[in-house]
């Protein structure tokens, strides 16, 4: 009986769809033979679902705004750097809980060759594990494990390319026509050259071009990244059809949430810059409606690095959804730019921004990840002010290397190019608060004061809509690792500098009253348990900024059912007074208890204050 049930259940998610898929596929493709495969394949891997998943698939089918609640925090990190192997992160899921935090993300762990991984980015195996790292039974183990705990578990997924060992790569390196169709091959530059004209690098100095030359095959071959990564074309229905298999593979392993790498590069179309066509959003669809008729409780979190018009057509519609979640970058640079000028303003605007978007719009934020920090700003507006574009990335990337004589911020550069005078920045949250500057000088004020920004950073991204993540070693205020520069398969990559390997000698220090990790740990702790309390932190609750009158001061108000908080951000070295005048009642500050009148609030140096209507 039950094995009927179940059947009807895909059945029944499989029809809802069919039309649609059906559609999309054959526009694509037209081609009715290799969707017939699909749609048996797809049949295949439900099948292969184990029941515990099948339940939470329909448990998360009832409750369909489960991961917009405001209990979802989380956590990302390098399974080496962070526990050694898989099994060692599963012996650390106390401390994730102790964190509060219920959505980790696993950083690339697939196959990857030694020396031109690019972090893990260049898999060469979909269905292996790095060896150094475990195996799939032992992420099947730490999967079930963390869902026994409420823990969910993200994934990469990279989809635009393969590493050159793929056993695909290999087989088109041989000459085979059927692996050569999987990828971008050209016999001369000409074709290559046509692309180069409308199609921007990524790596202009690191990995300049988009074409790497293979002497031993005399062929040139798209890669958009490293010459190392071989785009796929998705123009063959086969390319799209075996990704797809090994997405319901990752997915039936037990993965909740399985990020999209490079999702806007995935379509390439000559005299195009091969970003963001109208092709990539077919196949995103049709990634939804797969993903909802095999694996309804598995979630697309999209990464879309660009400018936020870019970004929100990610998300589809209301009516054909696409990613679930997408990253809230843009944000995160502002809020960069924010503490080098100590201005609100461009931020308020574009909290304006995304406050305004459909509320069925879920964004991931963060202060840092494993990537560097591209200055993606808003410089039409910042041009009104009589900022220019290069001369302000100059100045925060000089701001943030500590080399402005009011800065107390550590890090390096990230992809310097001399000729366009562009960089991006990397560093960890603590070192840019100035964590480490104030730690190697023993300087205890400058010590309170960078704690004091690092937590008020955190209580400000808490306040804003979507969920929360937090980068390992973060919760501690662990600092720049320089140690990466003796590794010569790191040494040429800056972005290592914030990927050091967690230290859990520090973290043992967040039971020792006075110490920096006691102070950052516990203060958060506090923060996420408010933001676990209050239900004006779901996702779907009102929020919108208040003038504050003052340059330095960000102010934030969520509301739901009735109930108000006020958020109140100092992002300046000053005391500050936030020039509000909320009459609606009276209002207690969450951390403190103080009762406190919205008006006119006096706000010390880099504090914050969380104010909720009695």
């Amino acid at each position: 009986m039950k094995e009927n049930a179940a059947k009807k259940t895909y059945q029944k998610r499989f029809e809802r769809h069919f039309e649609e898929l059906r559609w999309l596929y054959m526009e694509l493709y037209d081609n009715s033979s290799m969707f017939a495969e699909l749609c048996d394949k797809m049949d295949i891997f439900y099948q292969d679902r184990k029941k515990d998943l099948k339940a939470l698939d329909k448990k998360r089918e009832e409750h369909q705004d489960w991961y917009k609640q405001n209990d979802m925090l989380g956590m990302m990190f390098y399974i080496d750097n962070f526990a050694g192997n898989m099994k060692g992160v599963q012996s650390r899921l106390d401390y994730i809980e102790q964190c509060n935090v219920n959505y980790v993300h696993l950083m690339p762990f697939l196959e990857t060759p030694k020396g031109r991984s690019d972090g893990g980015y260049a898999v060469s195996d979909f269905r292996k594990v790095q060896e150094n790292l475990g195996s799939m039974e032992d992420l099947e183990d730490l999967t079930g494990a963390c869902h026994k705990k409420g823990i969910n578990v993200c994934m990469d997924f990279v989809m635009n390319h393969t590493s050159e060992d793929h056993e695909w790569a290999k087989k088109a390196r041989e000459g085979d026509g059927e692996y050569m169709s999987r990828y971008f091959f050209f016999e001369n530059s000409y074709i290559p050259s046509l692309y180069e004209q409308t199609v921007p690098q990524v790596f202009p100095t690191t990995a300049p071009g988009n074409f790497t030359y293979l002497p031993d095959q005399k062929h040139f071959v798209m890669t958009t990244f490293y010459p190392y990564q071989w785009d796929l074309n998705y123009k063959n229905p086969r390319v799209f059809n075996e990704m797809m298999y090994n997405f319901l593979f990752l997915a039936n392993k037990g993965i909740d949430i399985i990020r999209i790498d490079a999702v806007p590069y995935i379509w390439k179309e000559l005299n195009t810059p091969c970003r963001n066509l109208p092709q990539v959003h077919t196949i995103v669809r049709m990634m939804r409606m797969i993903s909802e008729i095999v694996c309804p409780g598995v979630l697309l979190l999209g990464e879309v690095v660009m400018e936020p018009e870019k970004v929100v057509p990610y998300f589809g519609t209301v009516e054909k959804p696409e990613c679930h979640m997408l990253y809230n970058v843009t944000t995160m640079a502002t809020t960069w730019h924010t503490v080098a000028t100590r201005d609100v303003r461009l931020l308020k605007k574009q909290l304006d921004i995304v406050n305004a978007l459909p509320k069925d719009y879920v964004f991931l934020n963060y202060l840092r990840c494993h990537d560097d920090i591209g200055w993606g700003l808003d410089y039409g507006a910042l041009k009104s002010e009589g900022i220019g574009e290069r001369s302000h990335k100059k100045y925060l990337n000089d701001y943030f290397q500590g080399y402005t004589g009011d800065s107390n911020s550590r890090g390096e550069l990230y992809n310097a190019d001399p000729v366009t005078g562009d960089a991006r920045f990397c560093g960890t949250t603590a070192s840019m608060c100035g964590v480490e500057k104030a730690g190697f000088e023993q300087d205890e004020a400058a010590m309170g004061k960078a704690i004091q920004m690092d937590v008020m950073l955190h209580a400000y991204m808490f306040m804003q809509s979507g969920i929360p993540v937090l980068y390992s070693g973060d919760e501690i205020g662990q600092v720049n690792d320089y140690t990466y520069k003796e590794d010569p398969d790191k040494a040429p990559d800056s972005r290592y500098i914030h990927r050091g390997a967690m230290n859990w000698e520090l973290a043992g220090n967040i039971s020792k009253k006075g110490t920096v990790e006691e102070k950052i740990f516990h203060r958060l702790e506090r923060l996420e348990q408010i933001r676990k309390k209050e239900k004006v932190f779901v996702s779907n609750a009102d929020t919108w900024t208040i003038d504050t009158w003052d340059a330095s001061v960000l102010c934030i108000a969520r509301c739901l059912e009735g109930e108000k908080i006020i958020g109140l951000f100092n992002f300046s070295e000053f005391d500050k007074t936030a020039w509000i005048n909320e009459t609606d009642g009276d209002y207690v500050e969450l951390i403190s208890g103080e009762e406190m009148k919205p008006i006119g609030v006096n706000i010390p140096a880099y504090g914050f204050y969380y104010l909720k209507r009695k």
